[in-house]
């Protein structure tokens, strides 16, 4: 497979607890971003929250249920109005919780307003109390996102659609504007077992591991989905695998970017493409761009 260029995404969240609660703070720093050459900008999303935070099946769930999250198709719509080619991220979109057409319509006519800028990543939740507020079963939420999202693809590629599944289906729909993007790449944010491969190899295009993974993991990941690509005749070029990096520290405290960027030559000999860091606790826009100066230069040399 021959080496791409990789890119450099930033992952935004929680800005409200130093920054202050204004959501234009978001679409300030990625107006910053922007400018400053970073590739990808992401944000989350939970619609509602219970109490039993208790519950994140990940380790110690670093919000409480009262925080705000903004909603992030919303949140990226008001970014693609001030900013001209970072890409924008859902990392990620609770799928399951959105109705499909609803669904296709609102992430077609963000990637047309952006002239194409849309990365979808979804995942299936984790909270119980998010799906009963909406009546929708938790059981099956596997099942009705891969409904959801290839009904999405069917209203995004043809005029009429139909599409037939257990917890979707239409005949004869019309879903205008189309995305601008011919193939809107959809994100799986999930560990990766030879299933989660199958399922992005059918209709998605890039995998979004938890946290900060090793070598080792993208190594294997990256494996299973390569022989799920050639399985269905996709070339491992189309596949995006987007790892996450610790921040690193110097010895005075400030970040060491050198020490944070180490580990993505291997990460991208094994597969990796996108590398990601989420912005630190910053109280003002100019702390905001005195850190995000650095980081941008010194990812520069991975571009070369």
């Amino acid at each position: 497979m021959g080496r791409v260029t990789p890119s450099l995404s930033l992952y935004l969240v929680g800005l409200h607890r130093t920054l202050g609660a204004d959501p234009n703070f978001y679409v300030e720093v990625a107006r910053i971003a922007d400018e400053l050459g970073i590739d990808q900008l992401a944000v989350s999303d939970h619609v509602v929250m219970g109490e039993r935070v208790d519950r994140y099946p990940y380790g110690p769930f670093p919000f409480g249920p009262d925080e705000p999250w903004l909603e992030p198709l919303t949140m990226l719509a008001a970014i693609a109005a001030v900013t001209k080619r970072i890409r924008l991220c859902t990392s990620i979109l609770i799928a399951p919780l959105r109705p499909a057409a609803l669904l296709a319509k609102t992430v077609a006519t963000l990637d047309a307003l952006s002239q194409g800028r849309v990365d979808l990543g979804v995942g299936i939740g984790w909270q119980q109390e998010e799906f009963e507020a909406q009546a929708i079963p938790f059981s099956d939420r596997w099942k009705r996102t891969d409904d959801t999202l290839r009904a999405c693809r069917a209203l995004w590629q043809s005029a009429p659609a139909n599409f037939s599944s257990a917890t979707v289906s239409f005949d004869k729909i019309f879903c205008s504007p189309r995305p601008a993007q011919a193939r809107l790449p959809i994100w799986f944010g999930a560990a990766m077992s030879e299933k989660m491969a199958a399922r992005i190899a059918e209709y998605g295009d890039g995998w979004l591991p938890l946290g900060a993974p090793s070598v080792e993991e993208i190594d294997k990941g990256a494996k299973l989905l390569h022989s799920a690509f050639a399985a269905v005749r996709r070339a491992p070029s189309e596949l995006k695998i987007r790892s996450g990096l610790k921040l690193q520290s110097a010895a005075d405290g400030k970040p060491d970017f050198a020490a944070t960027f180490a580990p993505c030559e291997k990460l991208r000999a094994v597969g990796a493409t996108h590398f990601s860091l989420a912005l630190p606790p910053v109280k003002t826009l100019d702390a905001a761009r005195a850190f995000l100066e650095p980081f941008a230069a010194a990812f520069q040399p991975y571009k070369g």
